[in-house]
Protein backbone atom coordinates (compact mmCIF):
# COMPACT_ATOMS: atom_id res chain seq x y z
CA UNK A 1 0.00 0.00 0.00
CA UNK A 2 1.23 3.50 -1.31
CA UNK A 3 1.60 6.33 1.94
CA UNK A 4 -0.59 9.21 1.21
CA UNK A 5 0.99 11.92 -1.23
CA UNK A 6 0.16 15.88 -1.45
CA UNK A 7 0.59 17.41 -4.38
CA UNK A 8 0.10 21.45 -5.16
CA UNK A 9 1.42 23.18 -8.46
CA UNK A 10 1.58 27.04 -9.23
CA UNK A 11 2.49 29.48 -11.65
CA UNK A 12 4.73 32.18 -10.48
CA UNK A 13 6.02 35.14 -12.30
CA UNK A 14 9.36 35.05 -11.56
CA UNK A 15 13.09 33.18 -12.73
CA UNK A 16 14.13 29.48 -11.30
CA UNK A 17 17.19 31.27 -10.25
CA UNK A 18 15.16 33.48 -8.08
CA UNK A 19 12.79 31.08 -6.56
CA UNK A 20 15.54 28.54 -5.80
CA UNK A 21 16.87 31.71 -3.63
CA UNK A 22 13.56 31.97 -1.84
CA UNK A 23 13.17 28.70 -1.34
CA UNK A 24 16.89 28.19 0.24
CA UNK A 25 17.35 31.98 2.18
CA UNK A 26 16.52 31.83 5.74
CA UNK A 27 15.55 35.62 5.45
CA UNK A 28 13.48 34.83 2.96
CA UNK A 29 11.54 32.06 4.23
CA UNK A 30 11.12 33.68 7.78
CA UNK A 31 8.99 36.41 5.41
CA UNK A 32 6.65 34.51 3.28
CA UNK A 33 6.70 31.74 5.74
CA UNK A 34 5.00 33.40 8.54
CA UNK A 35 8.16 33.84 10.97
CA UNK A 36 9.89 30.52 10.42
CA UNK A 37 13.27 30.04 9.37
CA UNK A 38 15.05 27.52 7.22
CA UNK A 39 18.73 26.87 7.54
CA UNK A 40 21.23 24.53 5.41
CA UNK A 41 24.02 24.66 3.40
CA UNK A 42 21.76 22.85 0.65
CA UNK A 43 24.22 20.43 -0.01
CA UNK A 44 22.92 16.96 -0.69
CA UNK A 45 23.57 14.54 2.61
CA UNK A 46 23.55 17.78 4.98
CA UNK A 47 20.76 18.51 7.50
CA UNK A 48 18.45 21.39 7.33
CA UNK A 49 15.95 22.49 10.07
CA UNK A 50 12.97 24.96 10.50
CA UNK A 51 12.95 27.07 13.36
CA UNK A 52 10.35 29.84 14.69
CA UNK A 53 11.27 32.71 17.55
CA UNK A 54 14.44 30.33 18.02
CA UNK A 55 12.48 26.97 18.95
CA UNK A 56 12.37 24.01 16.53
CA UNK A 57 9.88 22.86 14.14
CA UNK A 58 11.06 20.50 11.58
CA UNK A 59 14.26 19.27 10.49
CA UNK A 60 15.85 16.47 8.32
CA UNK A 61 18.33 15.91 5.44
CA UNK A 62 18.59 17.61 1.56
CA UNK A 63 17.69 14.76 -0.31
CA UNK A 64 18.71 16.36 -3.70
CA UNK A 65 19.67 19.56 -4.41
CA UNK A 66 20.08 20.78 -8.10
CA UNK A 67 20.04 24.43 -8.20
CA UNK A 68 17.66 26.10 -9.45
CA UNK A 69 16.03 23.02 -10.78
CA UNK A 70 14.90 20.44 -7.75
CA UNK A 71 15.31 20.53 -4.27
CA UNK A 72 13.93 17.37 -1.77
CA UNK A 73 14.41 16.85 1.72
CA UNK A 74 13.25 14.86 4.83
CA UNK A 75 10.78 16.00 6.86
CA UNK A 76 10.67 15.38 10.55
CA UNK A 77 8.53 17.43 12.43
CA UNK A 78 10.27 18.23 16.23
CA UNK A 79 8.01 20.92 17.05
CA UNK A 80 6.65 21.13 21.02
CA UNK A 81 3.61 19.72 21.99
CA UNK A 82 3.11 18.18 18.40
CA UNK A 83 3.13 14.49 18.44
CA UNK A 84 5.77 12.94 16.04
CA UNK A 85 4.66 10.49 13.48
CA UNK A 86 7.15 9.32 10.57
CA UNK A 87 9.36 10.93 8.54
CA UNK A 88 8.36 12.16 5.34
CA UNK A 89 9.59 13.98 2.08
CA UNK A 90 9.52 17.04 0.48
CA UNK A 91 10.20 17.78 -3.54
CA UNK A 92 10.13 20.91 -5.17
CA UNK A 93 10.09 20.92 -8.85
CA UNK A 94 10.76 24.18 -10.77
CA UNK A 95 10.51 24.28 -14.19
CA UNK A 96 10.90 27.59 -16.23
CA UNK A 97 8.11 28.45 -18.76
CA UNK A 98 8.80 31.41 -20.26
CA UNK A 99 7.85 34.39 -18.18
CA UNK A 100 7.03 32.46 -16.00
CA UNK A 101 8.19 29.13 -13.38
CA UNK A 102 5.63 25.94 -13.04
CA UNK A 103 6.74 24.83 -9.16
CA UNK A 104 5.41 21.26 -8.11
CA UNK A 105 5.61 20.58 -4.28
CA UNK A 106 5.34 17.26 -3.54
CA UNK A 107 4.90 15.85 0.22
CA UNK A 108 5.02 12.17 0.44
CA UNK A 109 5.33 9.04 2.92
CA UNK A 110 2.70 10.98 5.08
CA UNK A 111 0.70 10.07 8.54
CA UNK A 112 -2.81 11.24 8.88
CA UNK A 113 -1.70 13.37 11.08
CA UNK A 114 0.88 14.98 9.11
CA UNK A 115 -1.40 14.72 6.04
CA UNK A 116 -4.35 16.89 7.70
CA UNK A 117 -1.70 19.48 9.07
CA UNK A 118 0.16 20.01 5.65
CA UNK A 119 -3.31 20.30 3.78
CA UNK A 120 -4.08 23.54 5.05
CA UNK A 121 -0.71 24.69 5.72
CA UNK A 122 1.36 24.10 1.73
CA UNK A 123 -1.41 25.97 0.01
CA UNK A 124 -0.97 28.93 1.91
CA UNK A 125 2.73 29.33 2.55
CA UNK A 126 2.96 28.55 -1.49
CA UNK A 127 0.51 31.31 -1.93
CA UNK A 128 2.40 33.28 0.74
CA UNK A 129 6.17 32.66 -1.27
CA UNK A 130 4.02 33.75 -4.74
CA UNK A 131 3.03 36.47 -3.74
CA UNK A 132 5.90 37.58 -2.08
CA UNK A 133 7.76 36.64 -5.52
CA UNK A 134 5.25 38.47 -7.43
CA UNK A 135 4.95 41.76 -5.13
CA UNK A 136 7.14 42.31 -2.47
CA UNK A 137 4.17 41.10 0.01
CA UNK A 138 4.16 38.05 2.12
CA UNK A 139 0.70 37.01 2.98
CA UNK A 140 -0.84 38.09 6.44
CA UNK A 141 0.78 35.45 9.30
CA UNK A 142 -3.21 34.75 10.35
CA UNK A 143 -4.36 33.21 7.38
CA UNK A 144 -1.74 30.33 8.02
CA UNK A 145 -3.67 29.66 11.93
CA UNK A 146 -7.21 29.87 9.89
CA UNK A 147 -5.82 28.01 6.72
CA UNK A 148 -4.77 24.58 9.24
CA UNK A 149 -7.54 24.88 11.30
CA UNK A 150 -10.17 24.87 8.26
CA UNK A 151 -8.12 21.84 6.68
CA UNK A 152 -8.26 20.01 10.23
CA UNK A 153 -12.29 20.28 10.52
CA UNK A 154 -12.58 19.50 6.86
CA UNK A 155 -11.13 15.71 7.10
CA UNK A 156 -11.87 15.25 10.54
Amino acid sequence: MSKPEFVYVTYIETTAEKLWHALTDSDFTERYWFGYRVTSDWKAGSPYHFTKDGKPSVRGEVLISDPPNKLAYSWDVVKEGVEREQISRVAFDIEPRGAVVKLTVTHDNLGPKTLREISGGWPMVIASLKSFLETGRELPAELLASGTKEARNAQA
